[in-house]
């Protein structure tokens, strides 16, 4: 199993809706180094839901369902979508503060290229977090 990071705005979507909607697919990555995290995830691996710009925390864990196709918000070009459902909310959301202050998370993907939308998180680090956030799944 692999690990990961997504990140929503939660006035666009957030995870009460992810919760709400049960299965969702995460559509509207235009990155080409975050679709390529899309492509490589598998079913079974899980992310971090992570509210940016409002609230700047992981709030829960969501588990691919269904691998990468053709994402149909994508007007062209080679974009992809992953369904995602929802696993767990995190019990205390870990804020970036506190990731960033952390200096057993420095190399973590969401520190080092803030702008990336979906990204790694190495078996440690998920972890770490999971700790952080009381949470153990």
């Amino acid at each position: 199993m692999n690990y990961w990071l997504v990140k929503s705005e939660p006035d666009a979507f957030s995870w009460d809706q992810q919760v709400a909607n049960g299965v969702e697919p995460w559509t509207g990555v235009r990155n080409h180094a975050a679709r390529n995290n899309l492509k490589a995830m598998r079913v079974g691996d899980r992310a971090f839901f992570y509210h940016s710009n409002i609230g700047r925390e992981i709030v829960g864990v969501v588990e691919v369902v269904r691998e990468a196709y053709p994402d149909p918000t994508a007007e062209s070009g080679d974009w992809v979508a992953v369904d995602m459902k929802a696993i767990a909310p995190m019990p205390h959301p870990v804020g970036l503060a506190a990731i960033k202050a952390d200096p057993a998370l420095a190399d973590l993907a969401l520190v080092r290229l803030s702008r990336l939308s979906v990204g790694p998180v190495s078996p440690e680090h998920w972890a770490h977090l999971c700790a952080m956030g009381g949470l153990r799944i």
